[in-house]
C-alpha cells in the first residue's frame, strides 16, 4: 500500500493572498463521454481489461469492496494525524464522505478533473502572491446547508490549531504538514462575505507548488455542525487559536472513538456521495450508505458500500473466486490465476499508479553503526546496484511483466508534466561487479556469501567513512509489510543479491499499520534504535511531486532522518522559485543521492465483477488508489 503525500502549504502580512470566491462559475455534470475511455491493453502500461459498459442500469444494491489486509481506515476527520495518513484512511474511506476542493485524478492521468471538483482553475496575480479561486455553486452538505467560505476557513483554523504548539498542537497531528509552510506562514485570514475567503501569505511561491501542492489538500469541513467543543454543545466561534484548539481537541477525540463512527451525528454531515453507517474497530471493516442529497455531478445509483476487511491476500482472493466480492485486488502471487477469475465473471485491470515504492533507510539508527554506514553515498549507490529491476519485473514469481522500471520518486508511467530526464534511464544498473568495486575502493574487505567488513576506517580516499570503526560488518535488519506478497518477494530478491557481496540483512515481517504507525513514530526517539530499513510500500505522489515532506531535513514523513543541504535548497526552489522546471532539478538530485531504494512501479491490479458497469474512468482510477463508486451501477 501507499501513503498519501500531498504537501504542506505556505504564505506575509501584506504580501500573498489566496482568494477563494464562491458562486461564480457554473459546474456541469460529468458524463461518460467527459471521462477518459480506456480498454485494457490499448493503454500503454496497462494490464487486462475493464468491465464492459453495457446492460441496463439498476438502482440500489450494495457493492462489496475488499480492503487490503491490515490497512483499514483508522481516522475519520479529514485533518488526519501522520500515523493515520494512509490510502486506507484517506482515498478509500474519507473521500467517499469528504471531498477535497479539487478532485483528482482524471482516469489514470495525474491531473485535476474539474467536472468533479468544487472549484475551477485558480487565477494567479501579484507575482503569484494572490490566487483567486472560483467555487462552483450548488454544492451542499447532506443536511441541505450550502458549502461556503466559512467551511474553508473552518478547515484552516482547525488545521492551524492541530499543528500549533502554543495551543497544545503537534506537527504529528497532520500527516501532510511541514513546519514553516502552511498554515505557519499565513498571517491573516478573513471572510468578507459568505462566498469569499482571503488568506494572506508572506511571499511569492511557485505557481505550480501553490496550486497542486499547497491548495490541493484543502477540504471543506461543515462548520455549522462541527464547530463544537462537546457532544451536543452549542456552535461556537472558531476564528481564533484558543477556540479552534478546543474544537480540534473535541473533534480529534471523537475521531479516535472508532466504535462510535456509525452513530456519531458529527460524521453524518458529509458532502460526498456516501456516509458512514457502521464501523468495526477490531477489523477496519465498515459499511456506508448513499447520501441522497449528494450535490456532485452524479448521484450514486448504489444503495451503499460494504468495505470488507481481510487478514490475508489469500483469504481475499478466495472470496473473489467464490464470487462473494464485487471489487477486489489481485496480489501478484495470484496473477497466474487471473484467467480462472475471468472465467468466473470478473474483469481484471492493472496500471502503475503515480507514485513510487521504496525501501526507507533510517539514518538515525545507531545499531551496528548503521546510521553512519547508510550516510555514505557510495553505500547507497552499492545498494542500488544490487537491485535487478528488469529481472524482478519479468519474474513469474514477482510482477510477471505487470510493472514499470522506476529509479526515483517520479515514475515513467503514468506520464506526468514534471518527470525528470533520469526517470527513464537507470543511473545504477544492476551489477554485482560494480557493487563489489565500490566497496573495495572504499576500504571494505568483500567476502561473497560471507561477511564484508571495514578494513580501512577513516574519512580519506579509499576509507570506509566517518563513524565506521574497523571490523564493522555490513549487517542490519529490514522490516517489511506482512500480507503483501510482492513486497516480500522484492525484499527477498534484493537481500539475496546483497548476500553476494557479503551484506547480510535480517528480514522482519510486521503489519502495514505497525510499520507506518508505531515503528515510524518520530515522537518516540527510542524507535530509531529498532529499525535500519523499512518497506511498507511507498507513496502516492502529489501532482506537483516535490519531495518537501519526504526527503528534506524537516519533512513530516522523513521518518529516517535523511538530510542533504543541496537537496533542501532544491526543494526550497521548487516551492519559491518562479522557474517551473525547478522541481525537475530537485527530482533529478533525489534520484542521484538515493535516500531510499526505489523499486519497480508495480501495476495496481483490480478485479471487478461483470455485474457492475459504469464509465471506464470510474474503474481506471482504482489503479491510482481511489474508487469512484458513485458512477457504478449493477446491471440487469
Amino acid at each position: 500500500m501507499r501513503g498519501l503525500s500531498t504537501g504542506a502549504r505556505a504564505g506575509t502580512a501584506l504580501a500573498a493572498a489566496v482568494v477563494l470566491v464562491a458562486g461564480v462559475t457554473t459546474s456541469t455534470a460529468a458524463t461518460a463521454s467527459d471521462l477518459p475511455q480506456t480498454n485494457g491493453p490499448t493503454l500503454p502500461g496497462a494490464f487486462g481489461s475493464l468491465p464492459p459498459s453495457n446492460g441496463t442500469p439498476t438502482n440500489g444494491g450494495v457493492v462489496t469492496i475488499a480492503e487490503s489486509p491490515g490497512a483499514g481506515p483508522t481516522y475519520i476527520m479529514p485533518i488526519y494525524p501522520a500515523a493515520d495518513a494512509s490510502v486506507g484512511t484517506n482515498q478509500q474511506f474519507q473521500q467517499y464522505m469528504y471531498r477535497a476542493l479539487w478532485w483528482s485524478p482524471k482516469g489514470v492521468s495525474p491531473t485535476i478533473d474539474y467536472k468533479q471538483s468544487m472549484a475551477g482553475y485558480p487565477v494567479f496575480s501579484n507575482a503569484n502572491k494572490t490566487v483567486t479561486v472560483h467555487l462552483y455553486p450548488g454544492w451542499k452538505w447532506s443536511d441541505g446547508q450550502p458549502i461556503t467560505s466559512q467551511d474553508l476557513a473552518f478547515y484552516y483554523w482547525i488545521l492551524e490549531a492541530a499543528v500549533n504548539k502554543t495551543v497544545g498542537g503537534s506537527p504529528a497531528n497532520y500527516g501532510d504538514y511541514t513546519p514553516g509552510l502552511f498554515p505557519d506562514n499565513v498571517t491573516s485570514i478573513s471572510t468578507p462575505n459568505a462566498s469569499t475567503l482571503i488568506i494572506n501569505f508572506d511571499k511569492t511561491y511557485n505557481q505550480n507548488f501553490v496550486f497542486l501542492q499547497e491548495l490541493g489538500g484543502v477540504t471543506p469541513m461543515p462548520s455549522h455542525a462541527w464547530a463544537r467543543t462537546s457532544a451536543g454543545g452549542p456552535i461556537v466561534a472558531f476564528n481564533n487559536l484558543k477556540s479552534a484548539a478546543a474544537i480540534y481537541k473535541f473533534l480529534n477525540a471523537q475521531s479516535n472513538e472508532l466504535h462510535t463512527w456509525g452513530s456519531n451525528p458529527l460524521w453524518q454531515v458529509v458532502d460526498g456521495p456516501f456516509k458512514i453507517k457502521s464501523f468495526d474497530p477490531a477489523t477496519g471493516g465498515n459499511t456506508l450508505v448513499a447520501n441522497p442529497n449528494y450535490s456532485g455531478p452524479v448521484k450514486p445509483r448504489l444503495a451503499g458500500i460494504d468495505d470488507v476487511a481481510f487478514t490475508s491476500t489469500s483469504a481475499e482472493f478466495d472470496q473473489l473466486l467464490t464470487g462473494k466480492l464485487d471489487v477486489g485486488f489481485i496480489d501478484f502471487a495470484n496473477l497466474p490465476q487471473v484467467p480462472n477469475l475471468e472465467s468466473k465473471g470478473y474483469s481484471v485491470f492493472g496500471y502503475p499508479d503515480f507514485g513510487f515504492a521504496y525501501v526507507g533507510y533510517n539514518f538515525k539508527d545507531p545499531t551496528g553503526d548503521f546510521g553512519n554506514i547508510i550516510s555514505q553515498l557510495y553505500i547507497r549507490q552499492v545498494l542500488a546496484h544490487l537491485q535487478n529491476e528488469p529481472a524482478e519485473i519479468q519474474s513469474r514469481g514477482l510482477f510477471n511483466g505487470a510493472a514499470g522500471q522506476a529509479y526515483g520518486p517520479v515514475p515513467a508511467i503514468p506520464v506526468g508534466p514534471f518527470t525528470p530526464a533520469n526517470a527513464t534511464a537507470n543511473p545504477y544498473p544492476f551489477s554485482i561487479a560494480a557493487a563489489t568495486k565500490q566497496l573495495t575502493n572504499h576500504g571494505w574487505k568483500v567476502v561473497p556469501n560471507g561477511s564484508t567488513t571495514c578494513q580501512s576506517p577513516g574519512t580519506g580516499t579509499g576509507q570506509c567513512g566517518a563513524g565506521i570503526p574497523k571490523g564493522t560488518a555490513l549487517s542490519w535488519n529490514l522490516y517489511y509489510a506482512s500480507g503483501a506478497t510482492i513486497t516480500q518477494g522484492l525484499v527477498e530478491a534484493w537481500v539475496s543479491n546483497l548476500k553476494q557481496v557479503g551484506i547480510n540483512v535480517t528480514l522482519v515481517s510486521k503489519t502495514f499499520n505497525y510499520i507506518t504507525g508505531e515503528l515510524s513514530d518520530v515522537s518516540n526517539p527510542n524507535n530509531a534504535k529498532l529499525w535500519a530499513m523499512e518497506d511498507f510500500g511507498g507513496f502516492t505522489d502529489s501532482y506537483y511531486p516535490t519531495t518537501n515532506e519526504l526527503f528534506n531535513t524537516t519533512g513530516s514523513f522523513n521518518q529516517g532522518g535523511f538530510s542533504n543541504p543541496e537537496l533542501d535548497q532544491d526543494i526550497l526552489n521548487s516551492e519559491f522559485s518562479a522557474n517551473n522546471s525547478a522541481v525537475q532539478k530537485e527530482l533529478t538530485l533525489v534520484t542521484y543521492v538515493q535516500p531510499g531504494l526505489f523499486q519497480p512501479n508495480e501495476d495496481r491490479l483490480r478485479a471487478f465483477s461483470n455485474t457492475l458497469s459504469g464509465p471506464a474512468a470510474s474503474f481506471v482510477d482504482s489503479t491510482q488508489e481511489q474508487y469512484s463508486p458513485e458512477y457504478w451501477y449493477f446491471k440487469k
